[in-house]
């Protein structure tokens, strides 16, 4: 039975999940997962309205209810699982203060931090997947780590999810990038963030955890903590091959899974 917490389970709202909210809860018990929580995408709030993409992220006037309903749910079902709020917010340079009012209006329990984007290119979109034709692929990571760095830096985010999300359709760089690796784990650990290892990449064309598993044994060598997440797009996702993933950080030196309420870091899980 699976009983580590998930923390990136995502609703229908963002327009690109299926289910009910109450199915995701559902399949959480069902797995004997003890602790879940939502963080969907945060609408996309350095764009103007009509360049919004409803496949992408919420609506800025669903977020309240998105808030609501978790309350709810946490509420109905407070005696069999704990449903923790959290959001998925994506970092873009220069926004933090808009990105900053939204997160601080709402009771969040933690806040993802994401990279999406780069030079404005959803490089995680299989729609744009012709870009990847006229890049340098080194340069890619590059500006990706130096991307995720600056938003770990950033104050606005609890936990950093996807750790390596730049790999997902398998196009790696020709070049070594363990010192990414090593410079990475050692800003997540000054800023205070956590690493979040995501599930979602076993289920990419990559077919590898996010972060890969040298990248994960780099931040258990700087004692970076770590969330764990399915980013389940749909109910029967949540808690995917869970009981995998924690081989892997075993593996890699972890014995412990961090939580958070209140924008405060917990005692966590034992893995």
């Amino acid at each position: 039975m699976n009983y580590w917490p998930d923390y990136h389970v995502h609703t229908s709202r963002c327009g690109h999940a299926a289910g009910e909210m109450k199915e995701y809860v559902e399949y959480a018990i069902k797995l004997g997962i003890k602790e879940m929580g939502f963080a969907d995408h945060i609408p996309m709030y350095w764009l103007d309205e009509g360049q919004r993409d409803p496949g992408l992220a919420m609506p800025e006037e669903q977020l309240p209810e998105y808030v609501a309903q978790v309350l709810r749910l946490q509420e109905t079902y407070k005696e069999t699982i704990t449903i923790k709020l959290g959001l998925e917010v994506d970092y873009i340079p220069g926004c933090e203060d808009k990105a900053r009012r939204i997160i601080d209006a709402y009771p969040f329990d933690y806040v993802l931090g994401s990279v999406h984007h780069i030079d404005g290119w959803g490089f995680d979109n299989p729609a744009y997947l012709e870009q990847y034709r006229h890049i340098n692929i080194n340069d890619l990571y590059h500006k990706y780590f130096t991307r995720f760095q600056a938003a770990a830096r950033s104050g606005l985010f609890d936990i950093m999810a996807h750790p390596d999300l730049v790999k997902k359709f398998n196009y790696r760089p020709s070049k070594n990038i363990r010192q990414l690796y090593i410079d990475t784990a050692r800003v997540l650990k000054e800023s205070g963030v956590c690493l979040e290892v995501n599930a979602a990449g076993l289920r990419a064309p990559v077919c590898e955890i996010y972060p890969a598993p040298e990248f994960l044994a780099v931040c258990c060598q700087y004692g970076v903590p770590v969330t764990l997440g399915s980013d389940a797009h749909a109910p029967d996702q949540v808690g995917y091959r869970f009981d995998w993933v924690r081989d892997i950080l075993v593996q890699s030196g972890y014995t412990g899974l961090a939580t958070f309420e209140q924008r405060k870091r917990g005692p966590g899980w034992p893995v």
